[in-house]
């Protein structure tokens, strides 16, 4: 079965205000959302690429924009299914005043059961990007053959729930994965199972870099729904 090049978008106006964008309509990429989208086609450059999937979301598809220019030829598809996780009354709150609310605990502990009031539930949130790549994966082998690799850009719970998926992982876990704006994470299926292949490669090791006392990001940190905004 084919390979699946998952890639974030690059990062948005909401990662660097603190807000839980969801699926609003003109969250863009910030410059360096741009600077990290204009430098994705010559880190897959050489990898032959069969078509590309993408989330209807504006930074999903601004993410893209360089990797299509650069391969003409490249096949763009919109996928709804690979959308943002619908975090209904949340969506466009900040994310410091959502950790105050009872329901962070279950998000972060126990995902399985955490449902957004007036959205969806992060399980059905994965079940229907798991459908997505299997229908995917099918389609790509049929039209291009087993040794296929495609790419599909998406969101942040979106990979780290499709990476838990592949890993075997209960949902309730997928929290301890972490892919920062722009990253690679590559799955190569099989009949049998799948393999991680790169799990949130971005080529910068900043976000490695041990957080400046006082800042938000020092000490204990939790998930940050959505994904974060990644190195500084």
């Amino acid at each position: 079965m084919p390979t699946l090049i998952l890639v974030r978008h690059g990062r948005s106006t909401a990662n660097t205000s603190g807000v839980l964008a969801g699926r609003l309509p003109g969250v863009a990429l910030d410059e360096r959302g741009a600077a990290q989208a204009a430098a994705l086609p010559a880190r897959l450059a050489g990898i032959p690429l069969a078509a590309a999937v993408s989330s209807p979301l504006q930074r999903c598809q601004e993410t893209l924009r360089p990797l299509l220019a650069a391969r003409p030829g490249l096949p763009l598809h919109t996928e709804d299914r690979i959308s943002e996780c619908d975090y209904g009354d949340w969506a466009g709150r900040k994310l410091a005043e959502l950790n105050d609310e009872p329901l962070m605990e279950a998000v972060q502990q126990h995902p399985s059961a955490a449902g957004f009031p007036g959205g969806e539930s992060l399980r059905a949130m994965q079940a229907r990007a798991v459908d997505a790549v299997r229908d995917w994966n099918a389609r790509v082998e049929e039209r291009h053959g087993a040794e296929a690799a495609y790419l599909m850009c998406s969101h942040g719970d979106i990979i780290k729930a499709l990476v838990a998926d592949a890993l075997g992982m209960h949902l309730d876990l997928f929290q301890r994965i972490s892919v920062e704006p722009c990253s690679v994470t590559v799955i190569r299926y099989t009949r049998l199972r799948p393999f991680l292949v790169r799990l949130g490669d971005t080529g910068d090791f900043a976000s490695l870099m041990p957080p400046e006392e006082g800042t938000a990001t020092a000490g204990e940190r939790d998930a940050t729904l959505g994904g974060g905004a990644g190195a500084p």
